[in-house]
């Protein structure tokens, strides 16, 4: 069904945008960054007040799988309003209730569907992870929690202590792969392996420091992080670890889920299955739903342990039915990694005359444009690894560039890595090639020789003794990042708005352009999405006073109609 037009000439708009900047919160954040007042929406556009149209990338953060007032989640709600069922029943057992988690648990790796058991929860993705917490240290008898940087679960107490960036007692903070900014300063496949080194050594040693561990928790990619995706090989390195020492393993699939990277559940990339699963935001198809699946071993809370008024959400449950049995059957699961890649393809292509794109990454339809400013050099790592004397003569800097070292690239004591370049690792068949001869600023602190760095394969005396082994050098070809642009970010995504797009910010220092398109994105959207944002960045480029290496868009990435006139998106 086409949007019909709307009459207002902005004065409704505007009064409506400075009611809500003197009446509500200033907690508020999307309303901020996007000055709209939506009426309308079907599918992946919505409609302004003013009349104006926007292509849809955020998609309520990713809880409209099927895009906006999809018919068949429309027609699940007026069935359910007509045949006066209740609405709200708690935790009663119901008609709706049942056939949601039939659909729900066609739908889990089986591995995990055999002998799960749900636990339905307050109505937000946040309570499901306290939940899930619950039930761990009830199960395990333990207290600790294994988290990693960068995460975010939400933003009631627990759920924002496992987050990145909360310090809280009794969590246990983990360095995440994160390939690009890697905290070990070489990223790939050695990153991934030191990660999980990190937190196998951490486990064993009794002087860790780390408090006995009720789970792990984990993004099978991270969202408001910045669209990190963990590697596969990685997160099996994640379940054998947990598994071994008996810790319950924690996915959290809140935003994962439901076809988005690719496959119905993150993990099953990976092959992974997870000991709990948090659930929510598509899962409800658009309406507020939560869930906890576990493994019946650890159903072992009384009765009561976990509750929630709104847990019996009769609306939801039909509308998240219906969204998980359509996402299902027409394989939407399958058709988002197709147009993920192609826009993953496209974008890199655009990406490569552009320094202030410094990584284009993601999985399926969870895709993340991470903004730099290369013209102020290298980050703070790099910094701290050259102030320690570490570099050019690398093998005369001392005690001081030990310490230097390893508080520039993070906890690298079990850095005793096995393999080179070309051969295997936990994570498979090693794609990293052999090494150029030209050494880079960030990699001279790990090497001996002529200035700036030296040989191929050798490290130098002092990273030697920081790492605490003999293993040869990886052949890693890392360069140092560029610190973020949280301006230029901003900027981009106001651009993408005035050329009727919609565009949220996630990362670090809110620095990556996310993308989060519906399942039911079409090609021809595909293309307007990337005509925009492709024109916009430009723009923003443009505007800040930097300029790209090519001047000209790709020829996929031409011109495009105004936005708002005659707009069909």
């Amino acid at each position: 069904m086409a949007l019909s037009a709307v009459s207002d000439d902005g004065g409704a708009t505007q009064g409506i945008l400075r009611r809500q900047a003197l009446r509500e919160s200033a907690a508020r954040t999307y309303a901020r960054a996007l000055p709209i007042v939506p009426v309308r929406a079907r599918g992946m556009t919505i409609e302004g007040a003013d009349g104006r149209r926007y292509l849809d990338c955020l998609s309520g953060a990713g809880a409209l799988a099927l895009g906006h007032n999809h018919p068949v989640v429309l027609e699940a709600i007026r069935a359910v309003l007509d045949s006066e069922a209740p609405l709200q029943v708690l935790d009663l057992a119901t008609p709706v209730k049942d056939a949601f988690t039939d659909e729900l648990f066609a739908t889990l790796p089986p591995g995990l569907a055999a002998g799960a058991r749900v636990q339905f929860c307050g109505p937000a993705g946040t309570d499901a992870v306290e939940a899930a917490l619950t039930l761990v240290r009830i199960a395990t008898g333990r207290d600790g929690l294994l988290a990693f940087s960068g995460a975010y679960h939400g933003m009631t107490a627990g759920a924002l202590a496992a987050s990145g960036g909360a310090s809280a007692a009794g969590v246990t903070r983990l360095p995440f792969p994160y390939g690009y900014r890697c905290p070990f300063g070489v990223g790939g496949e050695r990153g991934a392996e030191l990660s999980a080194r990190w937190a196998e050594k951490l486990l064993d040693d009794p002087k860790g420091g780390a408090p006995d561990p009720a789970g792990m928790i984990l993004e099978p990619v991270q969202g408001e992080g910045g669209v990190i995706p963990a590697p596969d090989g990685w997160l099996r390195r994640m379940r054998e670890i947990t598994e071994a020492r008996s810790i319950p393993l924690i996915a959290d699939e809140v935003q994962t889920g439901v076809g988005r990277t690719g496959a119905f559940w993150a993990v099953d990339h990976s092959g992974t299955v997870p000991d709990v699963m948090v659930l929510s935001k598509a899962i409800g198809g658009g309406l507020p739903l939560a869930v906890v699946v576990y493994r019946e071993e650890l159903d072992v809370w009384p009765p009561g342990a976990h509750a929630g008024t709104f847990r019996g959400n009769q609306l939801a449950m039909a509308a998240g039915t219906a969204t998980l049995a359509y996402v299902r059957v027409n394989h939407l699961a399958q058709r988002a990694a197709v147009v993920g890649r192609r826009m993953l393809e496209r974008l890199r292509r655009f990406a490569a005359g552009r320094p202030q794109i410094g990584e284009v990454r993601g999985r399926g339809l969870m895709i993340g444009l991470e903004l730099v400013a290369p013209e102020a050099g290298p980050t703070a790592e790099a910094g701290a690894i050259a102030e320690a004397g570490v570099g050019a003569e690398a093998g005369q800097a001392g005690s001081a560039a030990r310490v230097g070292l390893a508080a520039a690239l993070g906890p690298v004591a079990y850095a005793d890595w096995e393999g080179a370049p070309g051969g295997t690792s936990p994570y498979g068949e090693s794609t990293i090639e052999e090494a150029p001869d030209e050494v880079t600023p960030c990699e001279g602190a790990w090497l001996t020789g002529t200035e700036g760095g030296g040989a191929r394969g050798t490290l130098s005396e002092d990273a030697r003794q920081v790492l605490g082994g003999g293993a040869p050098y990886p052949g890693v070809t890392r360069t140092a990042a560029p610190p973020a642009d949280p301006a230029l970010a901003a900027a981009v995504q106001q651009e993408c708005l005035r050329r009727g797009l919609i565009v949220e910010l996630g990362g670090r220092h809110d620095a990556v352009i996310r993308l989060l398109p519906p399942l039911t994105i079409t090609d021809e959207q595909t293309e307007a999405v990337l005509d925009r944002l492709a024109d916009a960045l430009d723009a923003a480029i443009r505007t800040s006073g930097t300029r790209s290496r090519s001047g000209e868009l790709p020829t996929a990435a031409g011109p495009f109609a105004p936005p708002f006139a005659g707009n069909r998106h």
